[in-house]
């Protein structure tokens, strides 16, 4: 065996066909789209003329008038981003911590919150469709608070916000599982140390359990992120169907409602770039922080 993994052609024998597999479903499809971004228009037909018109469709993206909602779809996601980590994040890392440290019914509780997980999100949607147009309102008239004119998802001052709230919910118990196996793999000896020197509740939260699975919340992050900038299904369902609120509405609707194809394919880009941007900047984030930490133990020793 160690043979075979010193032999680099071993090694490239066994690799090649995952890297063929991934550079065709994925890296080819992204220069595709980029070449299409770049012309006037996708040819449609045998004959039909296109040119490059460089940077027109991305520079069209960003100009301000009504008739543009993409900067607008860029805010929502950027709003939906921070709900996922100023909210959704911290509320799985207090359901993990609490599961962790030995509440009762531990195994029943972590189900109970994955289950949102492995249900589809178009029947999620269709689920608090129900509780938007039935129960809540029915609920909000009882405690004498008004309901949005038009619904809560008729209203276009509130439409937005209630179509983020399935996302947020369906995906906490997600976090809260990768959270939650983080600290179940913190060693005993380290948390029995701790209890002895009088750490308990939250100082040992903050001080040694959070702090010992950095790098899951840096994986949680970049979950959230991406599935920010990326989010579609939900809001397609909850919405009406042409609605353009998000940067991947947007770009479907352009896509295969108004057949715009490369100015569909600039924002499919944008949203790679996108993606691609805030990841190489949490990287950088935790980066930074993990070599302060090495610096200050050096210099301690």
């Amino acid at each position: 065996m160690k043979r075979v993994l010193s032999n680099k052609w071993s090694i490239m024998v066994f690799v090649l066909p995952t890297v063929v597999f991934f550079t065709y479903i994925v890296i080819f499809p992204i220069f595709k789209t980029l070449w299409y971004s770049l012309l006037n228009e996708i040819p449609a037909k045998v004959g039909d003329a296109s040119y490059f018109s460089w940077l027109e469709h991305y520079i069209a993206m960003f100009t301000p008038g009504r008739r543009n909602p993409f900067p607008g779809a860029v805010v929502n996601s950027l709003l939906y981003a921070a709900l996922s980590i100023f909210v959704q994040l911290p509320f799985s890392m207090f359901i993990a911590l609490l599961l962790a440290n030995g509440a009762k019914g531990e195994s029943m509780y972590r189900n109970i919150f994955f289950i949102p997980v492995v249900i589809s999100s178009v029947v999620v949607s269709l689920l608090w469709g129900r509780l938007y147009k039935g129960l809540l309102p029915q609920i909000f008239e009882s405690l004498g608070w008004s309901v949005p004119k038009n619904g809560f998802l008729g209203n276009p001052q509130t439409k937005i916000w209630f179509s983020f709230i399935p996302s947020l919910w369906q995906y906490v118990g997600y976090h809260m599982l990768l959270m939650y196996g983080a600290l179940k793999s913190i060693p005993e000896d380290v948390i029995e140390a701790a209890t002895v020197d009088g750490a308990s509740g939250a100082k040992m939260a903050f001080r040694i359990q959070i702090p010992m699975i950095k790098p899951m919340l840096k994986v949680c992050l970049s979950f959230s992120l991406i599935g920010s900038f990326k989010l579609f299904d939900t809001p397609w369902v909850l919405l009406e169907r042409s609605n353009r609120d998000l940067p991947a509405l947007s770009m479907y609707v352009d896509m295969f409602s108004n057949h715009n194809y490369s100015y569909a394919s600039a924002q499919a880009i944008f949203i790679v770039l996108e993606c691609l941007v805030f990841t190489i900047l949490l990287n950088v984030v935790f980066s930074d922080r993990d070599e302060r930490n090495l610096r200050r133990r050096k210099e301690r020793v």
